[in-house]
C-alpha cells in the first residue's frame, strides 16, 4: 500500500469520525434529558458548543496557520476526536454525578478535532497528485455524507440492541474510527501544503476579491445545506405525526442519503463546477419553496430529501472554485472557507428557528393557522422554510457572478 493511498484512507476515516461527532449528540438528546435531567436549553447549547468550537478553530487557522506545524496538526486531528469521545462516554459512565461536565468537555475536545478535520483534510487531499482533483475533493465530502447515513443506521440498531441507557458503549465503539485514522496517519508522510509565511501574507490574501466571493458562496451553501438538515426532521414530525426520535433519525438519514448520492455522482462524472453550483442553488430554492407551501405532507417530505441532493455540491464545490482561483492560498484559504461554511451553518438555522418561534406565537400566525386548518407550529415552520429559501436564492446570483468572471478570464487568455 503506497503512501498516497494510506493518506486517503486516513482522510476518509477522519471524515467519517466527523460524521459521528456531528450526529451523536442529537441522536442522544432524549436519552440525556431522561437520564441526567438536561434541559432543552442545555441540549441546544451542546450543539452550539460543537459549531462554535469548530468555527474558532477555522478562524485560528485562517490567520495563524503559518505558526503551526501543519503535518503534526493533521496527525493529531483524529487523536483529539478519539480522546474527546473517550471523555464524552467514560466520565458519565464512571462518575455519573459529573455526567454533564463530561459530555460538554468531551464535546469541546472532539469538536476541536472536527474543526481541524474541516480545515486540514481538504488541503491534504488537494495536495495529492490526481488525474482529476475535483473528483477527489467531491469523493472526500461524499464520504462524510455516507458516514452520516451509516452512523445513524448503526447507532439506531446498536441502541435498540443494548438499550439507550447504555449509550456510553455506542460512543466507545465509534471511537474506533478515529483510532484507525490515527494509525494510518502515523505511518504516512504528509504532503507539503502552502501557508502564508507571516501575517502580512495573510493580509495580502485577504485583499483578494476572489477569496471573499468564494467565502460568500460557501456561507450561502453551508446555510442552504445545514438549515434543511436541521429542520427536515422537525418538518417530518409536524407534518406526518410520527414520534420525534424516529423523525430525527429518518429525516436526517434521508437528507444525508441524497447528499451522498449527489457528491458521489460528481466524484464519478462531474465537471463544470460553476454550473453545478448554479443548478444546485436553483434546485434548493425550489425545494425550500415546495416544502414551505405544499399542502401535501408527502410532497414536502420529498422536497426536504431532495434538498440534500441539490445542496450536495454547494460546500465542496465552493472549495473547488476556491482552489482553482486562489491556488496559492493553501491551508489559509481552506480555513477561511471552512469558517464561512460553519458561519452559515451556525447562524442561519438559528435565524430560521427564531422566525419560526415568533410566527408560531404571533396572532397573525394563529389566525392564519385557523384559516388554513393547520397548527400554528406548522405555520411557523413553513414561514421558517420561506426564510431559509432566501439563502439559496441569493446564492443563484453569486454563482452567476462566478460563471461570468470565469468567462471573462477565458476571454483574456
Amino acid at each position: 500500500m503506497n503512501n498516497n493511498l494510506k493518506i486517503k484512507i486516513a482522510c476518509y476515516t477522519t471524515s467519517i469520525s466527523m460524521s459521528a461527532v456531528i450526529c451523536l449528540s442529537p441522536l442522544l438528546f432524549l436519552t440525556f434529558r431522561e437520564s441526567y435531567g438536561i434541559s432543552f436549553t442545555l441540549l441546544g447549547l451542546l450543539v452550539a458548543v460543537n459549531f462554535i468550537t469548530q468555527l474558532l478553530v477555522d478562524l485560528l487557522f485562517s490567520f495563524l496557520s503559518h505558526k503551526f506545524n501543519i503535518p503534526l496538526c493533521v496527525k493529531l486531528t483524529p487523536v483529539l476526536t478519539f480522546v474527546g469521545l473517550l471523555i464524552y462516554s467514560l466520565i458519565p459512565l464512571l462518575i455519573p454525578s459529573f455526567a454533564v461536565v463530561g459530555i460538554f468537555v468531551g464535546t469541546i475536545i472532539f469538536s476541536i478535532g472536527g474543526g481541524l478535520s474541516e480545515v486540514l483534510m481538504s488541503p491534504v487531499i488537494a495536495a495529492l497528485p490526481a488525474d482529476n482533483p475535483e473528483h477527489e475533493m467531491s469523493k472526500l465530502h461524499s464520504v462524510y455524507a455516507w458516514g452520516v447515513v451509516g452512523i445513524i443506521a448503526f447507532s439506531s440498531i446498536f441502541l435498540m440492541l443494548v438499550g439507550y441507557n447504555n449509550w456510553h458503549y455506542l460512543a466507545l465503539t465509534l471511537s474506533i474510527v478515529p483510532l484507525i485514522s490515527t494509525c494510518f496517519f502515523m505511518i504516512t508522510t504528509i504532503p507539503q501544503m502552502e501557508t502564508p509565511e507571516k501575517i502580512s501574507g495573510v493580509l495580502k490574501l485577504m485583499k483578494n476579491k476572489e477569496l471573499w466571493l468564494c467565502f460568500v458562496a460557501i456561507f450561502l451553501g453551508g446555510a442552504a445545506e445545514n438549515t434543511m438538515s436541521q429542520w427536515c426532521s422537525g418538518y417530518i414530525e409536524a407534518s406526518l405525526g410520527i414520534p420525534k426520535i424516529f423523525g430525527d433519525i429518518f429525516g436526517l438519514a434521508l437528507f444525508a442519503l441524497f447528499l451522498g448520492i449527489g457528491r458521489t455522482l460528481y466524484s464519478k462524472i462531474g465537471k463544470n463546477i460553476s454550473y453545478v453550483l448554479l443548478f444546485g442553488a436553483v434546485g434548493a430554492t425550489i425545494c425550500y419553496l415546495v416544502a414551505a407551501l405544499s399542502p401535501i405532507p408527502i410532497l414536502g417530505l420529498i422536497a426536504c430529501a431532495l434538498t440534500g441532493f441539490f445542496t450536495s455540491m454547494l460546500w465542496p464545490g465552493s472549495l473547488i472554485v476556491g482552489q482553482e482561483r486562489i491556488p496559492q492560498g493553501g491551508v489559509f484559504m481552506f480555513a477561511m472557507m471552512a469558517a464561512g461554511g460553519d458561519f452559515g451553518s451556525a447562524v442561519v438555522p438559528q435565524i430560521v428557528g427564531s422566525i419560526t418561534d415568533i410566527v408560531t406565537a404571533s396572532e397573525m400566525g394563529i389566525n392564519l393557522a385557523k384559516t388554513l386548518n393547520i397548527t400554528a407550529e406548522q405555520v411557523g415552520m413553513k414561514s421558517g422554510m420561506l426564510i431559509g429559501m432566501i439563502f439559496p436564492l441569493i446564492a443563484i446570483f453569486v454563482y452567476l457572478i462566478i460563471i461570468k468572471t470565469n468567462k471573462n478570464k477565458e476571454l483574456l487568455k
